[in-house]
């Protein structure tokens, strides 16, 4: 599963950050206080951008509806409250207002609000009219990235200066929305070295680069420092979230967000949050929650692949990611399972194949092929090559870390038994705990085969029992008979043939049940066999009662059963 923990990171200082940070911004100087003595500087100061915002709308209704420096610190104020929106708007009434009073910096702070509202053209146009400084330069950065422009992105990433932190910092969140975390990793430890306490901040993204390296342990330990200056941080208290879901489970993630769930009564409006709370919670309200956040969080459309395939909503999930192009590890992982899901399905052998070709992909590269995802796209490409010693090798590798996975259990089983260790593909198997999987076809004939292979074709023959009546209790009942004929279990086999026989009276079952029944005969005559068992056997060969062969057999039988002390009635 795959959890947001906050819009990314990026050159701009976020809603929430240590007091010293606030520097890096230029605040707008405000008015002053009003006559109650409240003062906008000392609500910018604490972070009480709403407070600032409630003063100044106050101010602007009045008489300062026009003032250039309260309409400046207005937008500012909007935009680090998160309200893009509403700074966007103030920033158009500055920017059209007096060309003396106009400074051409708003142009680049109006891109920042547009960049932050996804609106990434508006945003380069926007910044292409303000002064080239080191901020327009690193907005046009990201913007280049945001909408592919490749080239523009390198003329960007060249200007970036080593000495500036911003710029750095500009090239970490980069590196991060690139997915290249231990890189992004190593810039902010740089610029943490002797400014720790200025950037303590900075401990969040390093535990979310951790966190996206799958190193959840460190992560958790990397956070310790920032909750001792801010408790109650949203963004650090969904990340520690995140990081006890991944260790843990979904109870253990939701029980850390009490503190931000306290403080807000409920999600309200966080669409973060209520995201996360699907994810702790199973799915969830997942079809309520998750639609209305596909194109606002990048992980709300992968978690409702994830839901629809858990629901076997296999052409819902592909129709969610059609149109995707894969950036991420996980979006190819999502469509390699999408493509071979449905592929199988469907028996549409080009999607099996590119399903293949996105597992490897994601196997194959630098930064996945030694972690557990990475590995085990190995193993699904290999899979569906039906190359299965290859896939016990990569399996094999992380079975440690995934010994209670019903999933890994139930591919790593049948990779087991198609490589002929029946005796660990049934112990394997055996471990599937979910009853959705222990009911499947696919789950009962390998588990099947296995008990037959390993001398058991009385559990493999109670495993048909307790299928319904249909296809594929039919096809149950032919891997059965021929499996147990296979390595001379004669007597299920017969049972087998049998069965089949009267279901559909074909010449082919009927000579199987024959050489079934002789076997089994001449194992009882070696003294291998129960010999209480050929009544059953001489039973079945009744039921070809027309059959010449079988009245021959049946009369053979019986008399070297009468000859050997185990007289068989007529029942006819």
């Amino acid at each position: 599963s795959t959890e947001r923990i906050q819009r990314g990171l990026s050159m701009f200082l976020p809603a929430k950050k240590p007091k010293k940070a606030i520097r890096k911004v230029p605040v707008p100087d405000s008015s002053g206080s009003d006559q109650k003595g409240l003062n906008v500087d000392g609500f910018v100061a604490k972070r009480d951008y709403t407070g600032a915002i409630t003063l100044l709308e106050f101010k602007r209704q009045t008489k300062f509806s026009k003032d250039h420096k309260i309409l400046s610190l207005l937008a500012y104020c909007y935009f680090h409250n998160c309200e893009y929106e509403n700074a966007v708007k103030i920033y158009d009434i500055i920017l059209k207002g007096e060309a003396t009073l106009v400074d051409p910096c708003h142009y680049l702070h109006k891109a920042a609000a547009l960049y932050y509202q996804g609106e990434y053209k508006e945003a380069k146009e926007e910044a292409l009219k303000g002064p080239q400084t080191r901020l327009q330069n690193r907005i046009l950065l990201h913007c280049s990235h945001k909408l592919g422009e490749d080239q523009e992105l390198m003329k960007y990433h060249q200007e970036l200066s080593d000495e500036s932190t911003e710029d750095q910092l500009c090239l970490a969140s980069l590196q991060y929305m690139r997915s290249n975390y231990q890189e992004a990793t190593d810039i902010y430890k740089k610029v943490l070295l002797g400014n720790k306490q200025e950037y303590i901040a900075l401990q969040v993204y390093v535990a979310l680069c951790y966190y996206k390296l799958d190193y959840y342990d460190v992560s958790l330990d990397i956070l310790g420092p920032y909750f001792s200056v801010d408790p109650t941080s949203m963004t650090a208290v969904n990340l520690k979230a995140c990081n006890h879901y991944k260790l843990y489970n979904g109870k253990a993630g939701e029980g850390e967000l009490k503190v931000v769930l306290d403080q807000l009564g409920s999600p309200g409006d966080n669409v973060i949050l209520k995201h996360n709370l699907v994810v702790f919670r199973n799915g969830e309200n997942a079809l309520k929650v998750l639609p209305p956040l596909v194109d606002v969080i990048p992980e709300a459309r992968l978690n409702l692949v994830i839901y629809h395939l858990r629901n076997d909503d296999i052409q819902e999930a592909f129709d969610l990611l059609d149109s995707l192009e894969p950036t991420t590890p996980q979006e190819y992982i999502l469509k390699g399972v999408v493509n071979a899901s449905l592929g199988q399905a469907t028996e549409n052998a080009e999607m099996v194949k590119l399903a293949q070709n996105f597992f490897q992909l994601v196997g194959a590269s630098a930064s996945e092929c030694d972690t557990i995802p990475g590995r085990q796209c190995m193993a699904s490409c290999f899979f569906l090559l039906k190359q299965f010693e290859d896939v016990l090798i990569y399996l094999k590798s992380v079975q440690a870390y995934s010994h209670n996975d019903p999933i890994f259990n139930y591919n790593y089983g049948i990779a087991q038994a198609a490589c002929g260790k029946f005796v660990e593909a049934e112990e394997t198997l055996l471990l599937v705990s979910s009853e959705k999987f222990r009911s499947e076809y696919t789950y009962l004939s390998w588990l099947g085969r296995c008990f037959i292979m390993n001398g058991k074709p009385r559990d493999a023959w109670e495993c048909y029992l307790k299928m319904e009546c249909n296809t594929e209790s039919f096809n149950m009942l032919i891997l059965i008979a021929n499996d147990c004929y296979k390595v001379g279990e004669f007597y299920f086999a017969a049972k087998a043939f049998d069965v089949l026989e009267r279901l559909d009276p074909s010449p082919e079952y009927w000579e199987g049940k024959r050489g079934a029944c002789a076997g089994f005969f001449q194992k009882v005559i070696a003294g291998k066999a129960d010999k209480g068992q050929l009544v059953d056997i001489i039973g079945m060969l009744k039921n070809n009662a027309v059959s010449p062969q079988a009245e021959f057999i049946v009369s053979v039988m019986k008399n070297w059963a009468n000859e050997n002390g185990l007289p068989i009635e007529d029942t006819d």
